[in-house]
């Protein structure tokens, strides 16, 4: 397991896990009522999500991410046992990547051993999933051609008897993971800027980093000379247990953003992510020369303080858990101590994690150039 390394802060208190949506706290609330922890190096302050465009400046281009959440987890049964397959990636060949969980009594579910291959899991509306080979490094493969992927927790499985985008859109929920109250309606996990693909491709989880996003406050930061870039980047589930780096999952760079990107380290604009999601999707589309071109395909970059970042200045994301590797790319674009001072300061000011949660921008003291 690779894991972002001992924080100073250590585990997360339980009760700063966001359980339902901001929207859903209180009245008069809405998704824009989150806190937003902002650093600029090591310097931490503290705002509400609303003054997010005033944080900003005329040139800057936030790289946001356009894939839509996916309905990815539909009750199943192998056998008499009752099952959720949590839906994570489609492959090149038309097989997907699953999880194959057991319901935990709560609503929610709790990892269980994968395989063997050739078990047969039977969904809803006559559909039938088989499990075929485990996502290993050393031999599986994972259907785009890298042989990438992981052992045991997710499988290539073929769908018979239904499509899978009849089957998610019929019978499937969003993922949602032990520290949320209750389930919550598909819309609760799209942000303003999810697309629907016209394959049904989407992500099986949210890019939450833009949830807090509204039309109004689009509109504003675009009023002030913000600037938008979308591009797509389709997640898979992530491990709650185990914490693993991504694997391979597909992006797309557009043109019209790759220039965008350009144009902004042409002048005195930031190239700000919003999401690691963005950063890799983005990170993955620069050249040898450092410029960003139109991309696309399979990404199986991982972003770390080795590899570093050639193209992001700043970063806005969510609160992770100490043993994410998330926090590998968050430290590649603000450094350790950065990072360390910033989680420090949102246990103590009871910010609120996960996807439901508050968010952090990460600025830096001066862009490089």
């Amino acid at each position: 397991m690779r894991t972002a390394g001992g924080l100073p802060w250590g585990k997360v208190p339980g009760e700063l896990s966001a359980r339902v949506p901001a929207e859903r706290r209180g009245p008069g609330r809405g998704r824009d009522s989150v806190r937003l922890l902002v650093s600029h190096g090591t310097e931490v302050s503290h705002h509400g999500f609303r003054e997010l465009p005033r944080l900003l400046r005329a040139g800057d281009v936030l790289v946001v991410n356009t894939s839509a959440t996916l309905a990815a987890a539909v009750d199943g049964r192998i056998g008499a046992t009752p099952v959720v397959v949590h839906f994570s990636t489609c492959g090149d060949d038309g097989r997907w990547a699953v999880e194959v969980r057991e319901p935990d009594g709560r609503g929610t579910t709790r990892a269980r051993a994968g395989g063997p291959a050739q078990t047969e899991v039977r969904l809803p509306g006559g559909a039938r999933l088989v499990l075929e080979e485990p996502l290993s490094r050393d031999g599986g493969g994972n259907g785009d051609g890298t042989g990438h992927g992981r052992g045991g927790r997710l499988w290539w499985a073929r769908v018979a008897g239904a499509p899978v985008d009849r089957v998610l859109s019929e019978h499937g929920r969003p993922i949602r993971y032990s520290y949320t109250e209750r389930d919550q309606p598909l819309a609760a996990y799209q942000t303003v800027f999810a697309l629907p693909s016209p394959d049904g491709a989407g992500s099986a989880e949210m890019p939450s980093a833009a949830r807090p996003f509204t039309a109004r406050g689009v509109a504003e930061l675009v009023s002030r000379g913000v600037w938008l870039a979308p591009v797509t980047l389709h997640t898979g589930v992530a491990s709650a247990e185990a914490h693993e780096p991504p694997y391979p999952e597909r992006f797309a760079v557009p043109e019209a953003s790759a220039r965008l990107i350009g144009a902004a380290r042409a002048g005195r604009g930031r190239v700000i992510a919003v999401g690691t999601t963005a950063v890799r999707a983005v990170e993955s589309a620069v050249g040898p020369d450092g410029v960003v071109r139109a991309a696309g395909g399979w990404t199986d970059l991982v972003v770390t303080p080795e590899r570093g970042v050639r193209v992001v200045d700043g970063l806005l994301t969510g609160l992770h858990e100490p043993q994410a590797s998330h926090l590998l790319m968050l430290r590649a674009v603000a450094g350790r101590a950065a990072v360390d001072r910033a989680y420090a300061e949102a246990v103590r000011e009871r910010y609120l994690w996960h996807e439901f949660g508050d968010v952090h921008l990460l600025l830096p003291h001066e862009v490089p150039r």
